[in-house]
């Protein structure tokens, strides 16, 4: 059974299609841009993508935006902070943060898959400060510590 989360479209955009798994094996969903007009993204450049939607993510979920791998590694065009996080109290439309790492422009259309979405559980948590923690055959190294 899968999880049942209420959608709505904003600004008039019942043409386009919600969001949808490519495949049965997709853990993210194709999400596509709402356009009156194209946007160009100039190389360097990041922009902000309306997708007409609105979600009601339950309690206990979130929705991660994450970048498309086809539109990154044919045209450097990154959801720039991937993954972002559609909280569960968050009403408002979906917009999509953009940016081309590539070097030339970019130009979206109203309709073209922008990003994906994975809708995940995540838990809550309550610190417990300690003046110790337990050790670890790892400790303190980051960075590269366990080899490149």
């Amino acid at each position: 059974m899968s999880l049942k989360i209420n959608i709505s479209r904003i600004n008039n955009n019942s043409d386009l299609p919600l969001p949808v798994y490519s495949t049965n094996g997709s853990a993210g969903m194709d999400i596509v841009a709402h356009l009156q007009k194209p946007i160009k993204i100039e190389p360097g450049k990041t922009v902000l993508v309306p997708t007409g939607l609105a979600v009601a993510i339950p309690d206990g979920y979130e929705c991660q935006v994450r970048s498309r791998s086809g539109l990154a590694a044919k045209y450097g065009i990154f959801a720039l902070n991937s993954p972002g996080t559609i909280d569960s109290d968050y009403r408002g439309e979906i917009k999509v943060i953009l940016s081309n790492f590539g070097d030339t422009t970019f130009e979206i259309n109203n309709g073209d898959r922008i990003a994906q979405l994975v809708v995940a559980k995540y838990e809550k948590v309550t610190w417990n400060q300690t003046d110790s923690l337990d050790d670890t055959e790892r400790g303190e190294g980051g960075f590269g510590s366990t080899g490149i």
